[in-house]
This record gives C-alpha cells, sequence and structure tokens, in this order.
C-alpha cells in the first residue's frame, strides 16, 4: 500500500506533466521538397553506415553516433582515443575534453601529415559527438546550431531546400572535414565521384535483413534511380537521403511515453523514479525544466535553445557566438535532449563529466565557472542524496527506449570495418633509435582487394634519416635487428621500398609515409603481407632502429 505523502506526490506530478505534452512523439518534420520515403530512409541508412563516405575508408557517419551510446559516440568514453587538448593546446591540463577520433591527416594522394596534437594518431574533435537520434525535431544542429534551416548545394552555392533542412545541412559538413572524415581540402566533388564508384557497403561484414534485400548487390546509382527517379548521385542528394533516415530515428517507446499517454505514473515508474521526476519537474528544487521542458508537441525534454550553463570558462569555447557574433551568446551551447541520456556517457559538449551522477553533481554546486550570461537557473541546489539518486533514476530507465540500447529496428546497424579484424594489426617489439626512442607504424585503410590505396606511415624516427619499409609474405622473428625485427632484408621472396629522408628534424622527431597499391588479382585473396619500417639511425646499437611489425590480411 502506498503512503499517503506518496499519493499526494503523484497528483502534483500529473499536475506538472500537463504543460510537457499528452501524446508520444510525432514524426519529425520533412522540408518541402525532401518529403520521407521508404525508399529514400534505406538510402540515407545505407550511406550513413558506409566508411567509403570517408577518405580513408575507416569513419562512418555512424562511426560516432552509435545506437547502443543513444546515438552518440561509445569512444568517447575511452580517453586515450579521445582526448583533445582544449583551447591550450596541451594534454593533461583542465580544460582537456572528449570528443570523437576521425582520421590521421592526410593529403589527397594518400600520404599522411604528422600532425601537431596527434601525430600519426587519429585526429580528434574539440567537442563531444551530439546524439543523431531525434534530432529531426531541431532546426539548429551542431552544439554551436551552425547547421540551419537552410539547404545549399556545397558546390554550386544554390539552394535547394529554403527551410527545415537543419539535418541536410548538418550532413555536408563531416565528410569534407579533415579531422572527422576526409584528407585536406576534400571537395564534395571527390565524396562524390568516390560514392558513384563505391559498392554499397562493401566494407561490412553483416547488414539488417531489410537493407540488405534492399540493396539487392545493385551499385549506388541504381540506389538513387529507386530513391530520387534518377541514377544522379550528387551531394544534396546525399545529404537528404540520410536526413531522411535521421528523420525515422525516433525513440517513442519508453517509459516516459506511456506515462505520457496517460498509463498511471505509479503502475510505469518505481518509487525512486517517481521522486526523480518529482525533483526534476520542480523548477524551485532542481530548475531542470527551465531548459529541459519542452514544447507540448514534441515531448522532448529540450527547449532548442542556447545557454552558458559554467562547465568551462565561456572565452575558452566561443560556442554560439562563432555563429550569430553576438557578445551576449559567448560561451553558449545548445540544450541535448534526455531520451536516451543514460546511455551517452560522457556527457557536456566537451564530454568532462563521466556519468550522470556527474551531471547531477555539477548542477547541484551551480556549474563549474560563472559569466555574466551564465543561465539564472544554474545555482547552487543543496539537493540531498536521495533526491540526487532519485533524479538518475528518473533519468535512466524511463526516457530510454529499449530499441536504442538492444540495437534493434530502426535502430539496427551494419557491422563497421573499422570493429572488424580486418584492421591492419601492429605486433612485436620495436628496436629503439637514437635517445632509446622507438619507431612507431601506422597502417588503418582496409586491406580490401582492389580498394584505391594503402598507407603505411612511420613516425618517431630520427628525423633526416633515410627509412626503408620492409615487406614480406612470411612473418620472420629475429632477423637481423635485435628485440623485435620480424623480418629480414636479405630473405627470398621480400622486398622494399624507401623513403630517402624523412621529414622533421632530431630525436624521434622523424616521420614518412608510403602509398602502397592494392592488388585487384583475386590470387592475393586470403595471403598475409608483413611490413616493417628500418631506420638508418647511428645513435642506435647496429646503426639500424626499427618499428613493431604489421600484419595486412588482403581481403
Amino acid at each position: 500500500m502506498k503512503s499517503f505523502p506518496l499519493l499526494f506526490a503523484l497528483g502534483g506530478a500529473l499536475g506538472l506533466l500537463a504543460p510537457l505534452g499528452s501524446a508520444q512523439l510525432p514524426a519529425p518534420p520533412a522540408p518541402p521538397g525532401n518529403p520521407v520515403t521508404t525508399e529514400k530512409a534505406l538510402l540515407g541508412k545505407a550511406l550513413f553506415w558506409d566508411e567509403q563516405l570517408s577518405s580513408t575508408g575507416t569513419v562512418s557517419c555512424g562511426t560516432c553516433h552509435m545506437p547502443e551510446a543513444g546515438g552518440s559516440d561509445p569512444r568517447s568514453r575511452i580517453t586515450a582515443l579521445s582526448r583533445h587538448p582544449g583551447a591550450d593546446g596541451l594534454f593533461h591540463t583542465a580544460d582537456d575534453g572528449r570528443g570523437s577520433p576521425g582520421v590521421p591527416r592526410h593529403l589527397a594522394d594518400g600520404h599522411w601529415q604528422r600532425d601537431p596534437l596527434f601525430g600519426f594518431h587519429a585526429q580528434v574533435t574539440g567537442r563531444k559527438a551530439p546524439s543523431v537520434i531525434g534530432t529531426g525535431y531541431s532546426q539548429q544542429l551542431f552544439w554551436d546550431g551552425r547547421a540551419g534551416q537552410v539547404l545549399r548545394d556545397p558546390i554550386t552555392d544554390e539552394v535547394v531546400l529554403s527551410e527545415g533542412a537543419a539535418l541536410e545541412t548538418q550532413v555536408l559538413a563531416p565528410p569534407v572535414s579533415a579531422v572527422e572524415m576526409g584528407h585536406v581540402d576534400r571537395t564534395w566533388e571527390e565524396v562524390v565521384a568516390r560514392i558513384v564508384e563505391a559498392r554499397p557497403l562493401d566494407l561490412s561484414e553483416e547488414l539488417p535483413a531489410e537493407l540488405e534485400r534492399w540493396i539487392a548487390e545493385r551499385d549506388y546509382p541504381a540506389l538513387f534511380q529507386e530513391a530520387f527517379g534518377t541514377p544522379e548521385v550528387s551531394a544534396t542528394r546525399i545529404a537528404m537521403a540520410i536526413a531522411t533516415y535521421e528523420r525515422t530515428l525516433v525513440p517513442d517507446q519508453t517509459p516516459w511515453d506511456r506515462v505520457l499517454a496517460g498509463e498511471p505514473v505509479d503502475q510505469v515508474l518505481t518509487g525512486p523514479e517517481i521522486q526523480g521526476l518529482l525533483t526534476f519537474l520542480d523548477p524551485e528544487v532542481s530548475g531542470c525544466v527551465d531548459c529541459h521542458s519542452s514544447d507540448p508537441a514534441t515531448t522532448r525534454l529540450t527547449d532548442d535553445r542556447f545557454h552558458f550553463i559554467g562547465v568551462r570558462p565561456r572565452d575558452e569555447d566561443v560556442g554560439r557566438f562563432g555563429v550569430t557574433e553576438h557578445t551576449p551568446d559567448t560561451g553558449k551551447f545548445r540544450t541535448p535532449g534526455l531520451r536516451n541520456v543514460e546511455l551517452r556517457a560522457p556527457y557536456m559538449h566537451n564530454g568532462s563529466q563521466k556519468r550522470l551522477r556527474d551531471v547531477v553533481d555539477f548542477y547541484d554546486r551551480g556549474g563549474d565557472f560563472d559569466a555574466p550570461n551564465k543561465h539564472p537557473s544554474i545555482r547552487p541546489l543543496n539537493l540531498t542524496e536521495h533526491s540526487r539518486r532519485s533524479l538518475i533514476a528518473f533519468l535512466g530507465r524511463p526516457l530510454t527506449d529499449p530499441r536504442v540500447a538492444q540495437g534493434l529496428p530502426p535502430f539496427d546497424r551494419p557491422s563497421q570495418y573499422a570493429d572488424s579484424a580486418r584492421v591492419p594489426e601492429v605486433f612485436g617489439e620495436a628496436t629503439a633509435g637514437s635517445g632509446g626512442v622507438a619507431p612507431e607504424i601506422y597502417a588503418v585503410e582496409p586491406p580490401r582487394l582492389g580498394q584505391p590505396r594503402l598507407t603505411v606511415a612511420l613516425e618517431a624516427a630520427l628525423g633526416g634519416a633515410p627509412a626503408f619499409l620492409l615487406m614480406n609474405t612470411q612473418d620472420v622473428p629475429g632477423g637481423v635487428l635485435r628485440q623485435g625485427a620480424r623480418l629480414y632484408p636479405g630473405l627470398a621472396g621480400s622486398f622494399l621500398r624507401c623513403v630517402p629522408k624523412l621529414e622533421g628534424v632530431g630525436i624521434g622527431a622523424g616521420w614518412g609515409s608510403l602509398v602502397l597499391p592494392v592488388p585487384e588479382d583475386a590470387s592475393w585473396l586470403g595471403t598475409e603481407l608483413y611490413a616493417q619500417w628500418v631506420v638508418l639511425d647511428r645513435g642506435s646499437a647496429g646503426g639500424l632502429a626499427a618499428s613493431p611489425a604489421l600484419r595486412i590480411a588482403w581481403y
């Protein structure tokens, strides 16, 4: 039997729920000129998950927007992969954030460039990837809202959609970003040419059944024919297809939706979840609804506005000001919706809060930094421990669509090459060079027969020294170098390529890369290639330094 206080609280909750809506999420609005169709959504799903949209074949739109992470990037939880040095450009300082790993910095011809911050590792975005799920309702996208409602052709600058096209506009940025998906100065003409020649989802080992049936071994022009009526592949059609797919990602099967549909609160939510709901809804207690309120027609728990809440000093990342150039917008970021929020750790625009508990504690202490434009609701709350735990309970199961958490349709997805065992494997030990610095070897592109290329890069070697990439179809542990050298230069069947002079000056500052042609000969299928960099370095024992080895399995 429920206590009288809880029954009283439930009545209050029902009253407070009234302004927030009384029905589940409707379908997101589509702009005139890009209506939602099944065929277009399936084409968009294929493109969204196709890593061939990137110039390295290693990053898809979905790489940073996984359903199991609530539509955000689960890699942001791994500090070693996702750390960004922040405004000061220094790692391991207070302003470090967590973003999304993209691609190594590289040129159109495939050669890599050493990035000042990340070297030859994947570059990392300065902000954490927001969720893609449920974004079809927003009229301004990205944390700073720079993707607005007008879609312009990125090649001709002509207006294609004049309103309601924030999703389409957002799609155009990542494929030509030299950090996220592209090479330096990549153009949309190059993106389109790559998709025209690509076999849809060629790098994915497993596809959702419905998507696989629809593709049916056809090429992209044939899929565009079915979705748009003609086979033309264009930047704006790619954007419209992906946006259409994203509009199908509606997380409307949460316990919260059952409450909004009229089921008794106490039959849907547990006692702690109800207490958390009460805390959430009371503007005097928590202030949550001041920003996470919702239009009655959408019930998305966001006002879609921009606020400075004191995550970091407002001038470190100017946020909305970068779009409007309006001083009061400095440091403001868009309020995210709260559906599936428990899946989306870490939190805030810079990924600085690891857990929901950290987020609640942040708001309880009134944020960490002040500024004249700080939102007035961000103030010390003095929540009890019970209130904090209850609030976290409400933000969990009640707001989570189980289909999202479990990757069920429409939130299912193809497998990704970047998560497979096919990525070239670094193994063995290095032989250190001058100063005891050990050279490093890198390769990330798919070793799939017929792919454009595969780049093998070297860094942390002696600057200006000559370097040789030894390759063989056999793994020969030991070789002529000490500890970890895998190959023997004189072995029958081995071959090498040379970089006469590495870039960089000094100990550990040398770097370079070689672009290998990928064989199209079917006889290579299933064979392995082993590679290792050897550097002429008089400061090392024996005058040679060597990287670990690399195993490349052609498929």
